[in-house]
């Protein structure tokens, strides 16, 4: 009798819905310096062939002015700033010979420029030494805005959607027919396209202009004439800028990813949890173990669909000017752009900050939620 009472408290949506939350609002926390850098990183272009020869053809004949340029740069430093907006030279004299490289510092925000590249932790220095520390939290009042809905639609409509297909499959006469694990990836699929459409979608549109803007943190001037300044004043320049449609820029890469993440999430995860309590002969993981499941089974959508994510973020971060075409306009078109002009390996930008921002984070999102979840039962709120 108290295993059915049980069984039907975890069928509570409501449960499900208070879990989700709290989930996401301790792995946002966590995480979200990880997916600035990630942003940043997917933002930087880096220069096509034609802008290296251009380079190439315009030292040669500059030679002589740019090394009388350097010699009276480097007494104030190799690495003083620049003026707002203007491009530093850098010369470096080796033994195969001099390299000579262009960096654009200051002014308003350079995302998408050519820039020399950058890992994780370089992009997370320049950004701390160039924006302060609380940069790396730009767009967490956007993440926050959107994070309780989603992980509350994610976790309660992947139940629904099982229980959905469970009854539908007896229904059928399909008992033992139907694998329990095609079923779990079916529903993890569809409860990742719903939140896409429902929430993902506009927040990170909203999230991902917030992180692109380059102004310092500590500079009290520049904080005040940012563009964006918080989740909702931002939806309501680009829906006044751009039109409402803009906060959907990117949706179905979006729900090409969120789909495939969490299809494979929900699939990984309570298969390795089943093959797990099996072993032990329990009916309930201990929180270290969700913890190592979730990043385990968190880790495998990112690595094959991060092309996906790449030409989201190109398209969410691009503002429409009317009268002139868009430089991104379809999943297709951009992945054979992007690819064109930087290269196949451009599709893979941010794969590093990305794996090390969803692996914790999903580690941390079902250990919270089975936490919450169990608590939530144990002391009889649901």
């Amino acid at each position: 009798m108290s295993s059915t009472k049980e069984q039907n408290k975890k069928k509570n949506p409501l449960m499900h819905l208070v879990a989700g939350g709290c989930a996401g609002l301790v792995e946002s926390s966590c995480c979200h310096p990880l997916d600035t850098i990630k942003t940043r990183m997917q933002l930087r272009r880096q220069a096509t062939s034609v802008e290296k020869v251009v380079v190439k053809m315009r030292d040669s004949f500059m030679e002589p002015a740019l090394r009388l340029k350097h010699s009276l740069q480097e007494p104030a430093g190799r690495f003083a700033a620049a003026e707002p907006g203007m491009a530093r030279m850098s010369t470096t004299t080796t033994a195969g010979g001099r390299v000579t490289q262009v960096v654009r510092t200051g002014g308003p925000s350079t995302a998408g420029t050519t820039v020399a590249p950058l890992g994780p932790v370089g992009t997370a220095k320049r950004i701390i030494q160039r924006e302060g520390f609380l940069a790396l939290y730009k767009g967490l009042t956007a993440v926050y805005t959107g994070i309780v809905p989603k992980m509350a639609i994610r976790f309660v409509s992947f139940e629904q959607y099982k229980e959905i297909l469970h009854t539908g499959k007896e229904r059928a006469g399909l008992d033992g027919k139907v694998s329990p694990t095609l079923i779990t990836f079916t529903a993890g699929l569809m409860s990742g396209l719903t939140e896409a459409i429902m929430v993902v979608t506009p927040a990170e549109v909203c999230k991902i202009r917030m992180q692109s803007q380059h102004h310092s943190m500590m500079d009290p001037v520049q904080k005040q004439h940012r563009k964006y300044t918080n989740v909702v004043q931002t939806a309501m320049v680009i829906t006044r800028e751009e039109g409402i449609g803009a906060l959907y820029k990117g949706v179905v890469p979006t729900m090409l990813r969120q789909g495939c993440n969490q299809a494979v999430n929900f699939t990984g995860y309570n298969l390795i949890k089943k093959k797990v309590m099996d072993y032990q002969g329990t009916t309930e993981l201990a929180s270290w173990q969700s913890l190592l499941i979730g990043g385990f089974s968190g880790g495998m959508g990112p690595t094959v669909n991060n092309p996906l994510d790449v030409v989201k973020t190109r398209m969410q971060k691009q503002v429409i000017t009317p009268g002139k075409p868009a430089k991104y306009t379809g999943l297709g078109q951009a992945c054979a752009l992007i690819a064109k002009e930087e290269g196949v390996l451009a599709l893979w930008k941010g794969i590093t900050p990305r794996l090390l921002r969803i692996v914790p984070g999903q580690a941390i999102t079902f250990m919270t939620y089975e936490f919450v979840s169990a608590n939530l039962i144990k002391f009889g709120v649901f």
